[in-house]
């Protein structure tokens, strides 16, 4: 029996208000505030406060400091992406057969997914200073008795290192729950046809698992464009601002060096960037995808 006057449209529209209301205040007010003063040239401290039009992300184009602290960010990206979603994966596979006490080793290899980056961050900074050098001396490794944070060569593979051990959890679990959807069946199906294990990973395994490597590709390469909290902790933007990454260089522009405009318009850039990047990403792989059905 139907009510009269009743309109599920309009009561699932009006249930969605509170929603799109805190998502318009928290998210995209800021965005259009933020693009105004990145027409300007405030400082973000004085009430006054000049129009400069579109001369701060000129001049961001020129900038030397923000050309290397974005080659910085997108090496790092790359290194973290592939490395971390290739351990991801390899234990995801791992811990997914039957092994004893497989509950326990989940538990343990996600603990540090639940820890602060920035107390990672300080750890590993005593381990690179205190830690591994003695270590690499005693085993006659070279690269491992330097501090890798103190030469601006190797500095940015100590941080992406410290990244790659506490961000693999999160996409190893996103992989575990993937490879629970690929078929048995099918599986026993390439074995008894005498595949391979790498042939039954591409042929079987690989295809079900698109989705995850797409949601994990567009979080690991948001998390490496967005890094700031390993900086902070590990380097400060040192040596010789060698590890300023995007991120960090907004915050020194905007926070400590009074240029809050111009670092809104790079914080625009990033914004651009992280978009165009993951657009295409996931175009691919869903073609991919599509490819593989």
């Amino acid at each position: 029996m139907k009510t009269r006057g009743f309109r599920p449209g309009a009561a699932f529209a009006l249930l969605t208000v509170p929603a799109v209301v805190l998502y318009a205040a928290f998210f995209l007010v800021p965005v259009f505030i933020g693009f105004y003063y990145s027409l300007t040239d405030w400082d973000g401290f004085s009430l006054s406060y000049k129009m400069v039009g579109l001369k701060n992300y000129i001049n961001i184009l020129q900038d030397k400091r923000f050309l290397n602290a974005m080659s910085f960010t997108l090496l790092y990206t790359a290194i973290v992406v592939v490395f971390k979603l290739g351990i991801a994966l390899i234990l995801a596979m791992l811990l997914s057969q039957s092994l004893k006490l497989r509950g326990l080793f989940r538990s343990i290899y996600f603990f540090p997914a639940v820890l602060s980056m920035i107390t990672v961050g300080m750890v590993f900074n005593q381990f690179f200073y205190s830690l591994f050098p003695p270590i690499g001396e005693a085993l006659g490794i070279e690269w491992l008795s330097r501090n890798l944070l103190g030469n601006p060569d190797t500095a940015i593979y100590g941080v992406a290192l410290t990244n790659i051990w506490q961000g693999f959890a999160t996409p190893m679990v996103i992989f575990i729950a993937g490879l629970a959807s690929v078929p048995k069946d099918l599986t026993e199906a390439a074995l008894i046809d005498g595949a391979t294990p790498v042939q039954r990973f591409f042929s079987v395994t690989l295809p079900f698992l698109i989705p995850m490597l797409t949601v994990n590709v567009v979080l690991a390469i948001k998390g490496g464009l967005t890094v700031f909290d390993y900086i902070v902790a590990m380097t400060g933007g040192g040596p010789s601002k060698s590890t300023e990454s995007l991120g960090f260089l907004i915050y020194q522009h905007g926070m400590n060096e009074m240029k809050f405009g111009y670092g809104t318009a790079e914080a625009i850039y990033v914004f651009l960037l992280i978009g165009l990047v993951s657009f295409v990403q996931i175009k691919l792989l869903s073609r991919k995808e599509a490819g593989q059905q």
